[in-house]
């Protein structure tokens, strides 16, 4: 299905734009406001930011998977907090999931595709931690960028977002996985293990939530829920 997208070599690399203001979602023509029309001039490729990490090894190549998961990792470029206290309030309530299936929606009318053909799931894992200030975090940005260009290696993220530690070192990341097969080889890599044993004497605290995304009935029904095997 893959559509063409703008170059992933203009969108705003800045971490806040990527975190905050849904910078990658630029990359969509369909989601363009008119004074970045220009920018559909540029070279296209297919290869999309998933995450803040803008590097070719950190991008998702959409030949890769197929045309729901095109279609809602094209989606989630748009994913973004909507409330200051989201490293610790509920995840659902914490994004614009609604925006994004909005924009799914929109993006298989673009294409004609429909989602009656069966209920699809995808996986999602949260992991919350506080960082005390004693904790070297440009150690733990390298740990996390490692483990994230194994994980495009292994495929199968759609996303990975992470936000800005608070005045009490709070923080969310997440990652929304084709299947949970996915992520579990995702997981195997050196760079992720050495990430999981620094979680030992780098956080204070830290938990991991394991969840799906389900959508059915032509995206008019959604949930996010926790996951069951």
């Amino acid at each position: 299905m893959s559509s063409e997208l703008i170059s992933h070599q203009l969108v705003d690399k800045s971490f806040d734009s990527l975190k905050f203001k849904a910078a990658a979602a630029y990359q969509i023509p369909s989601l363009h406001k008119p004074d970045c029309n220009h920018l559909k001039t540029e070279e296209a490729d297919n290869l999309l930011v998933v995450s803040p990490y803008t590097s070719r090894a950190h991008l998702l190549n959409l030949d890769t998977v197929s045309t729901p998961n095109q279609i809602l990792a094209k989606a989630l470029t748009v994913l973004q907090p909507i409330r200051d206290d989201y490293a610790t309030a509920p995840y659902k309530d914490s994004f614009n999931w609604d925006y994004v299936i909005h924009t799914a929606i929109e993006l298989a009318k673009a294409v004609d595709y429909s989602w009656r053909q069966e209920p699809q799931s995808f996986y999602i894992v949260v992991f919350r931690s506080q960082v005390p200030p004693t904790t070297d975090r440009s150690h733990l940005a390298a740990l996390d960028e490692k483990s994230h260009e194994e994980a495009m290696e292994t495929g199968g993220l759609l996303k990975y977002w992470f936000g800005t530690p608070n005045e009490h070192g709070d923080n969310l990341a997440t990652c929304v996985w084709r299947h949970r097969s996915d992520a579990v080889a995702g997981s195997r890599g050196e760079g992720h293990r050495r990430a999981m044993i620094a979680t030992k004497g780098l956080y204070s605290f830290w938990e991991v939530d394991r969840l799906q995304l389900m959508i059915e009935d032509d995206m008019v029904k959604w949930d996010i829920i926790d996951w069951s095997d």
